[in-house]
């Protein structure tokens, strides 16, 4: 006789997976939005930027976005320079990298 299934506890284990992929996918993003320097913009204007990018129906821009993100991927300091920020330090340290925006800023 086979041993009946117990439905809740792999309910409950597909749940907790389920949170822990939703968790790691969030630091993932807040990791590319430090990757990016993107974290120096202003909350309102990064969430506006991607709201553009969302509602944008242009076929070529979005294609053009795709190509510049897959450079930024393959790893090139002058690929991500190109990209639009310098990542030295951002994802190491964050408090240094504003405190030298702020600098930057100041001259």
């Amino acid at each position: 006789m086979r041993k009946p299934r117990d439905y809740d506890s792999e309910l409950k284990a597909l749940d907790e997976k389920t949170k822990l992929l939703k968790a790691r996918r969030l630091h993932q993003l807040g990791e590319l939005v430090v990757a990016t320097g993107a974290d120096a913009l202003p909350v309102e204007q990064l969430a506006g930027v991607l709201l553009a990018a969302v509602e944008d129906n242009d076929a070529g821009a979005k294609e053009g976005w795709r190509k510049r993100g897959a450079t930024f991927f393959q790893g090139s300091r002058t690929a991500r320079r190109r990209a639009g920020s310098d990542t030295r330090g951002a994802s190491t340290n964050h408090g240094d990298a504003q405190s030298t925006q702020r600098q930057d800023r100041a001259q």
